[in-house]
């Protein structure tokens, strides 16, 4: 069927959904509505894929989803689904904006090492006098790393989890700002950690920063890179509403980084444990240190990539055959709850 044919076969439908879909509160008669739409919207996403007719219908899909599920109340395995299901989808979602903030991040490291290297005071001017004397006395002592060993487990602990967690929030609540604010908190960050780790390597102890730092760095700034991502998230829904309504983009964005900063809690939470706890043991044997960091590197790669990009194929497959019944319960309940409205803001047009 050509989709002249198509459109002028359901628009009458479609139009009377649009009607009822502002006065219907019963939710058995929107749910119907939804079923009949979503068949239509698969047929379309078949036949006419990237048109608008399949634009129209993602929007109006949304629209009956979140009418009948705004007030429903969430199940208890909500939290679980979160973790599970729903914040994979969101990385897979924006991994593009992750890719950009490495990349920022990256580049700013870069510009810390440059700076450290032809100007000797900028290492004091990031890190601080106190940290740089501390730093030299240990190292004439024998102990590079001694700032990890001098503070109680627990307190110093709940300081270091406070503090990320807080600049985590910081640096996606500056995205409003542009998108700026936020790339000047990994501004900050980025050229503390490149001449921090040129300070170690001009000492020749840059091995043993890795060994030692990356126990607990590793989760702890993938964490404020992925953070920084759900700042730009926020900034640029307002830059780039594509096409939503500015205000309609602004609050989606600033809702999808809101729960990506919410789910890095756990990884800083762990990043937070390794440094109080693990750390400290600077000379514990290089394979025990090794095994931490490669188990933090595949913790990384297999939950921010490759398993949300095996989730969002699984999705796909389940919305083009509407055959979730072989996945598992709570696969199939936030399946029908969620994901047809995540999958639908991607391309719906308002």
């Amino acid at each position: 069927m050509r989709e002249a044919q198509f459109l002028k076969q359901n628009a009458d439908k479609w139009k009377q959904f649009e009607t009822e879909i502002k006065q219907q509160h019963n939710a058995d008669v929107l749910a119907d509505r939804f079923v009949e739409l979503t068949d239509d919207l698969s047929y379309s996403k078949t036949f006419y894929p990237g048109s608008n007719t399949t634009r129209y219908l993602n929007g109006l899909a949304a629209s009956f989803h979140q009418k009948i599920y705004k007030n429903k109340k969430e199940k208890s395995t909500r939290v679980w689904s979160f973790w599970q299901y729903e914040l994979p989808y969101l990385f897979k979602k924006y991994h593009k904006q992750f890719a950009y903030s490495l990349a920022f991040f990256l580049v700013f490291c870069g510009i810390g090492v440059i700076s450290a290297k032809y100007d000797e005071s900028f290492i004091r001017l990031i890190l601080g006098d106190g940290y740089v004397n501390m730093t030299n006395e240990n190292i004439a002592k024998g102990d590079p790393f001694g700032v990890y060993k001098h503070s109680n487990q627990m307190n110093m602990f709940a300081m270091i989890a406070f503090n990320n967690i807080k600049v985590a929030f910081i640096a996606y609540v500056l995205g409003a700002f542009f998108s700026v604010g936020t790339l000047w908190l990994m501004l900050s960050n980025g050229l503390m950690l490149g001449s921090f780790q040129y300070y170690f390597f001009s000492k020749g102890l840059g091995f043993k920063s890795i060994t030692v730092v990356f126990i607990h760095g590793t989760l702890e700034i993938w964490a404020i890179v992925i953070a920084g991502a759900a700042g730009l998230i926020l900034g640029n829904s307002f830059l780039f509403p594509k096409t939503y309504e500015r205000s309609v983009s602004f609050l989606r964005g600033g809702k999808d980084g809101l729960k990506i900063v919410v789910g890095l809690v756990p990884v800083f939470l762990v990043a937070a444990f390794l440094e109080s706890f693990v750390t400290r043991y600077t000379n514990m044997p290089l394979w025990l240190s090794l095994s931490i960091l490669l188990a933090s590197a595949l913790f990384i790669i297999w939950y921010f990539i490759l398993y949300p990009i095996r989730l969002h194929k699984k999705i796909e497959a389940a919305v083009q055959t509407r055959d979730a019944e072989s996945e598992t319960l709570n696969f199939t309940l936030w399946l029908n709850k969620k994901l047809n409205s995540e999958r639908s803001e991607i391309s719906a047009t308002t």
